[in-house]
């Protein structure tokens, strides 16, 4: 049996895998912004259970790590899930909705990281799972900000990788492409400011996540159950990346940027001293 602790299971991905793991025997504490969710609760009684935490307040977020130890027993599992997209050009985007996004996407998942990694390196175990996104791998106009969320979580979870391995505690970065959640819809914020100049690109992203809502590739429950066959694994991944969109567009950008190192690969080599 395996203890969870899952951030934002008030809906999408956080609660279809939070259920597909109470489905199996596991326990998961589960976060939310809301007082209580005996919907939860119910789904295995002694085994769900919920906490309310601010994920912008480290003392919230350490009081709920605390409590996750006592009932759980010891968290084997932390997966920084909660978060919000931010649609807009970058210029349309104000410094205060940019602060209030990532207070939630990074310094969130950050507060929570820094507050699992005592108790897992006691123990010499754990595992720490980042939701991240294709789009913290490959950028598109119109969703800088969140994607510069996600590049940030991507970095902290591939270096958390490196400095936690001798300590046996995992990280699996889960790079989703679209699907059908309420990330387009309750999940989803928009820029206040609207400038016309952009409608051609920029807005492009607003249309598209917005008229394809419902109609994503990706299956939540398929996509909770491959997090947990690649957690369960002998080797878990540190990149994993759900559904034919985030592979198609990760691939893409990857070769650019290869791409790209070898056409200018004399220039970057030419700044070298030479020795007298």
């Amino acid at each position: 049996m395996t203890n969870w602790l899952i951030t934002g299971i008030g809906g999408g991905l956080g609660r279809t895998l939070a259920e597909a793991a109470l489905a199996r025997g596991d326990t998961v504490v589960g976060t939310t912004r809301q007082a209580s969710d005996e919907a939860f609760t119910s789904l295995a009684p002694g085994r769900a259970h919920v906490l309310t935490v601010d994920l912008g307040d480290e003392t919230s977020v350490r009081d709920a790590v605390a409590r996750a130890e006592e009932l759980t027993g010891g968290i084997d599992r932390l997966v920084n899930n909660a978060g919000y997209g931010l649609i807009g050009a970058i210029e349309e985007v104000s410094i205060e909705e940019t602060r209030a996004l990532f207070e939630i996407n990074v310094f969130g998942a950050l507060r929570m990281i820094q507050a699992v990694l005592p108790a897992m390196r006691a123990r010499r175990a754990g595992h720490i799972v980042n939701i991240t996104s294709v789009s913290g791998h490959a950028p598109w106009a119109g969703t800088a900000i969140y994607g510069a969320s996600k590049y940030a979580l991507e970095c902290l979870g591939q270096t958390l990788a490196q400095e936690v391995a001798p300590m046996n505690i995992r990280v699996t970065n889960v790079a989703p492409g679209g699907m059908r959640t309420e990330f387009a819809g309750a999940g989803l914020k928009f820029a206040v400011r609207d400038i016309a100049d952009y409608d051609s690109v920029a807005h492009f992203a607003r249309r598209s996540l917005t008229e394809n809502a419902g109609k994503e590739k990706g299956d939540p429950q398929r996509a909770a159950a491959a997090i947990l066959q690649a957690l369960d694994a002998p080797k878990p991944p540190l990149h994993l990346f759900l559904g034919e969109d985030a592979l198609h567009y990760a691939t893409d950008q990857h070769a650019f940027v290869a791409a790209q190192i070898k056409e200018w690969e004399a220039l970057s080599l030419s700044i070298a001293y030479e020795d007298a």
